[in-house]
Formats: structure tokens, sequence, C-alpha cells
């Protein structure tokens, strides 16, 4: 069975840092995608980072050059290390593995673990 468990959600002031985990098993963690998402309250679930088929990286542009993904296959492990955050950024962020996930669209993915709130006061 796979699951997908997210931690390290918070609440921070705007410029603040943090970094959520996304710990994966019940698959062969290289096999699968691994992408970020966020959805804030009364919007759609949306793409932040995701690794890409091709072995790219994609970033929405909203994020880029403030988070960072990274992975430790050792530990089934994605990371995605949130840096100068804003009352933007405020959200459920939620992780979500698939097989052949060549974009990062929500319906893309159909493996979802059960989120981290996250929330970036002014």
């Amino acid at each position: 069975e796979v699951q997908l468990v997210e931690s390290g959600g918070g609440s921070v002031q705007a410029g603040g840092s943090l970094r959520l985990s996304c710990v994966a098993s019940g698959f062969t963690f290289g096999e699968f995608n691994i992408g970020w998402f966020r959805q804030a309250p009364g919007k759609e679930r949306d793409g932040v980072s995701c690794y890409q088929s091709d072995g790219s990286i994609y970033y929405a542009d909203s994020v880029k050059g403030r988070f960072i993904v990274s992975s430790d296959n050792a530990k089934n492990t994605v990371y995605l290390e949130m840096n100068s955050l804003k009352p933007e950024d405020t959200a459920v962020y939620y992780c979500a593995a698939d097989l052949d996930s060549d974009l990062c669209s929500r319906y893309e993915y159909g493996y979802w673990g059960q989120g981290t709130q996250v929330t970036v006061s002014s």
C-alpha cells in the first residue's frame, strides 16, 4: 500500500523558513515521481515543485528562487525547503506520487498524503 506522510508545517512570520518532509512507503522510491502541491482556502490544488520523468525538477513561478526540493533515497524521504516565505504561501501542502506523471498537475498524481498546514503571517 502506497503511503505518503508529510510533516514540518507550522506558523511562521513573513521572511521565515520551513522545511517540509514527505516519507514514502509501499513502493520503490526511485520508480515514482514525487511532487509537492498546495491548496489555499477557496482555491485549487496547484503544483509547487515536482520531480519530472526526465530527471528535471519543476518549480512553479511563484516559488522559484525561494523553494528547493531534495530527496534522501536512503530514507525514502522528499523535502521541500521553503525560504523567504510570504503570506500568499499560506496553504495546506501535500506531497503526491505517481508512476507516469509528466506534468506537475494534480490530475497526474494518484497517491496523496494527508497534508500539512503552513501559515505565514505578515
